[in-house]
């Protein structure tokens, strides 16, 4: 979740990746490095990042829901704009069009901050952020939705933590799959999410439910 540049710096702090770094070029990385591999990383990710662009199950249908309930749709993403250029036209495709895009360069820095759901908050003129509901997939995304003061979904199964396809998912026996599920939710709850669902299309009855809660006086 974290903008790319801030995720090869983590990676590279890891201790056994760090060490084997070393063992190899007999220095330790420095910025330099990490310039190096975000740009060998942007050329990587624009030339493959269209063919895993295959919207999740469900997703087009809670996509109309919010559309049917007049919610605004604003995406922020890890990605820089050259890698979003390849990407949204092939989301668009496939019926996914969002009312915003912001990326991490459009602001000062990109998750766990909350500047890119303010700028398109701005975009989309949104407010209060009681009334915006964050939903990812990592822990950078649920921090960044509590920076903002934002209701927080994280997405357990279709997402980052697990990091199996679809296939690969609907081919483990449920008690498997439950095995690994259980600890990864565990996870984004001590993250802090309001809310933990299996998959985007399991967020309409969430979005209900926050609806109702609002309605009720509770704030995020």
């Amino acid at each position: 979740g974290l903008e790319k540049r801030d995720h090869i710096r983590a990676i590279a702090r890891q201790p056994q990746v760090s060490a084997q770094w070393q063992a190899v070029h007999q220095r330790q990385w420095d910025e330099t490095d990490i310039d190096r591999m975000y740009q060998e990383s942007v050329a990587v990710q624009t030339a493959c990042v269209a063919d895993y662009a295959d919207l999740i199950p469900g997703a087009l249908e809670t996509l109309r829901f919010c559309r049917e309930h007049g919610l605004k749709i604003g995406s922020s993403t890890g990605y820089n704009r050259q890698v979003m250029a390849t990407l949204l036209p092939a989301a668009a495709e496939r019926g996914y069009t969002p009312d915003s895009v912001v990326c991490p360069g459009d602001v000062p820095a990109g998750r766990p901050a909350p500047w890119m759901m303010y700028q398109n908050a701005m975009n989309l003129d949104v407010y209060p952020f009681a009334a915006v509901v964050k939903v990812g997939d990592t822990v950078p995304d649920i921090e960044e939705g509590l920076n903002a003061g934002a209701w927080t979904v994280a997405v357990s199964q279709t997402g980052n933590e697990l990091g199996l396809t679809a296939d690969e998912a609907a081919a483990l026996d449920q008690s498997s799959l439950e095995t690994r599920l259980t600890p990864i939710e565990a996870k984004l709850r001590q993250a802090g999410a309001h809310f933990v669902i299996r998959s985007v299309a399991d967020l309409p009855p969430v979005l209900d439910e926050i609806e109702n809660r609002l309605h009720a006086g509770e704030q995020p």
